[in-house]
């Protein structure tokens, strides 16, 4: 399959010697399954208990005695498969369907550090609401689709990985090398991150191939509705899926959505939305101080999806446009471009803890401004704008930083080459790897290591 950010991650978890059991958090179908399996291999025995297809047996066993040594007794027993604590990698999968399984992590921290074992589960969340998490007892890690990087080195572009890891800021890319990589991410807009689609796409070279697969994704997503929503509120779900993507760069309103429906019958289905990992809420921020977190308005928002080319493919977008012109793509489908952004921005944040995105804003008569998003590095936050090929004006850029002098610089990504011009930071679109968490720059490099 493919190198993965999480790879290094869990290759570190492996080998640490304070290890907990590891819950790996995530969207379905971003690739936990095989990042694990992959791990496994470097074990002498692994052992993969699926709650969905073992079904009770594999319940039952987590139902009563949580004791470790009795649980992988038992499971030793049905699964036919040594159990041996620094010898097996034991893998709780579907993990949502046994919850028990996941109270049973802290006992296999207290009693039996020397195991290894790691949960997952396509709707782990639901099941981490319902019995906790055994704070102190566990780790956790998040996975996204796969990022511009790792599509690069998936599609063979490892040259290209490295010069944009070591390119410098602000210091112009050769421009045939500038417009290869833009061709190239204008080929990841339509096919997206999802590994499968990325791999059916390597596989075939045909879009509508890909675009089959994230078809496919997108009525998954909705067969899951009925496994974490009450009845009633399948429908509020159907309809924020439908309707999310046309809100995609703007500010969400609840009583933009289409029918008679009111805030108080949208929101609890949103944040179930968001709690399956298939949208990203966006949230406003003061951005008064840090940390960043602390001028949090959770009232006023933004919504994009896991994934840039699943969102088109439910909007039913012609993504031709990214293969063919894709300048012009970057132009006309700024909200797509910015989608991207934060899409990227997730992928390269600290694995170790849930990602938060923010965006300023400034609602003031003949005076209004937007800055797509805020990232924290260090003491600093940095706002950030996504612009169109051709640029636009910085008036917001500028209101902002004249609003917080504590704020040295802004970034600009766009089509545009990269360039530094007093206190805007402008570079590319493929650039945003540039902002990656200090967590993930080795892992980065792992990418292209041989």
């Amino acid at each position: 399959m493919f190198k993965r950010l999480i790879d290094y991650h869990l290759d570190k978890w492996k080998v640490d010697s304070y290890r907990k059991p590891l819950l790996l958090r995530g969207a379905r179908q971003v690739g936990k399954t095989y990042a694990i399996r992959r791990l496994g291999q470097q074990f002498k025995h692994f052992v993969e208990v699926n709650f969905e297809k073992l079904e009770d047996s594999a319940i039952d066993i987590f139902s009563k005695d949580l004791s470790p040594k009795e649980i992988i007794r038992n499971l030793s027993l049905l699964l036919k498969t040594p159990i041996i604590p620094g010898e097996t990698l034991l893998f709780l999968d579907e993990v949502q369907q046994a919850p028990r399984a996941i109270t049973a992590l802290r006992y296999f921290y207290e009693e039996m550090p020397e195991l290894h074992v790691i949960a997952a589960g396509s709707l782990l969340e639901f099941a981490i609401e319902s019995v906790g998490v055994p704070v102190g007892r566990i780790s956790m890690l998040y996975m996204y689709p796969l990022s511009f990087i790792e599509y690069l080195v998936a599609v063979g572009d490892k040259l290209i990985v490295k010069e944009i890891l070591d390119h410098p800021i602000g210091l112009p890319m050769n421009e045939p090398i500038h417009s290869r990589i833009l061709t190239t991410l204008g080929e990841y807009l339509s096919i997206g991150g999802m590994p499968e689609a990325i791999g059916r796409w390597i596989q075939t070279q045909d879009p509508a191939s890909a675009l089959s697969v994230l078809q496919q994704i997108a009525i998954t997503y909705r067969q899951d509705f009925e496994k974490y929503a009450r009845k009633a509120q399948v429908k509020y779900l159907e309809l924020l899926f439908r309707q999310i993507p046309y809100s995609i760069g703007r500010e969400f309103v609840y009583s933009e959505i289409h029918g008679e429906y009111r805030k108080r019958e949208l929101a609890p289905a949103l944040e179930l939305l968001e709690r399956a990992n298939i949208v990203h809420v966006i949230r406003h921020n003061a951005a008064h101080g840090i940390p960043i977190g602390s001028g949090v308005d959770f009232d006023t928002f933004k919504v994009i999806y896991l994934d840039v080319a699943l969102c088109q493919a439910i909007l039913g977008s012609d993504v031709s446009i990214w293969f063919l012109k894709p300048l012009q793509g970057f132009e006309n489908r700024g909200n797509i471009a910015e989608a991207f952004i934060g899409q990227e921005l997730l992928a390269y944040a600290n694995p170790e803890s849930k990602a938060e995105l923010h965006f300023w804003q400034r609602k003031e008569k003949n005076s209004s401004a937007e800055i797509d998003y805020l990232v924290q590095r260090g003491e600093q936050i940095i706002p950030i704008e996504v612009k169109s090929a051709h640029g636009s004006t910085l008036r917001s850029l500028r209101m902002y930083l004249e609003l917080h002098p504590k704020s040295k610089m802004g970034i600009r990504f766009s089509a545009h080459d990269y360039s530094i011009y007093k206190d805007l930071d402008s570079r590319p679109l493929y650039a945003a790897v540039s902002l990656a968490h200090p967590s993930q720059h080795e892992a980065l490099r792992s990418l292209i290591a041989n």
